[in-house]
């Protein structure tokens, strides 16, 4: 009985020693050192080195100024961090059908389209997660307009911002070409500080 009782002592805290200390302290070591962004949640910072959000994260802007995100689930608000997830609504669903309608002639009076102007899926869904922080470049380029009336620039200056912003496809294969919202609305600030009027 006592070595019974010595030896689940001795696993007890060897295991708390590996798995508890040992094992948390490497991963955190490779993380700082190979992967300093992800591990510290891929803030991203203004101007002025003030932490705005995530690169990882979707977040909601409604000003004409900037470019909006996709709809978001995520919470009462949507864009919770802490409430991520879906609607759970299905393809059938009378609500999602009401409400991607509401969606879609939302987006064409802010954009100012017309009813012949296809909408992405990505400008009235939200995603799985409820906070991706990308749209897509279709999405964009019917934003652009918007946005360049907004802040008195040539359209095709901010068309030139988004290729420049565009991520590619992962290993030139995998997913969409996209742009992150957060980091494309930094950079307009960025480049044009005086354009957004008062």
């Amino acid at each position: 009985m006592r070595d019974q009782i010595r030896i689940s002592i001795i696993s007890l805290l060897l295991f708390t020693l590996i798995l508890g200390i040992v094992y948390p302290l490497a991963i955190c070591v490779v993380g700082q050192t190979f992967f300093p962004n992800h591990s510290n949640g891929g803030e991203v910072k203004d101007s002025s080195e003030r932490i705005v959000g995530s690169k990882f994260i979707g977040q909601n802007f409604s000003s004409a100024y900037y470019f909006h995100p996709r709809p978001s689930n995520a919470g009462a608000n949507g864009y919770d961090g802490m409430a991520s997830g879906g609607s759970n609504l299905g393809p059938t669903s009378k609500k999602l059908i009401e409400l991607l309608q509401d969606r879609i002639e939302i987006f064409r009076l802010e954009n100012n389209l017309s009813p012949s102007d296809r909408i992405p899926a990505d400008a009235v869904t939200s995603s799985g997660s409820g906070l991706d922080p990308h749209i897509s470049l279709q999405n964009a380029y019917l934003q652009s307009s918007r946005v360049a009336l907004a802040r008195h620039l040539p359209l095709t200056t901010v068309r030139d911002l988004i290729r420049k912003e565009t991520s590619k496809r992962w290993l030139g294969v995998f997913g969409e070409k996209r742009v992150n919202v957060l980091l494309l609305n930094l950079k307009m600030d960025q480049l044009f500080p005086g354009s957004k009027g008062s």
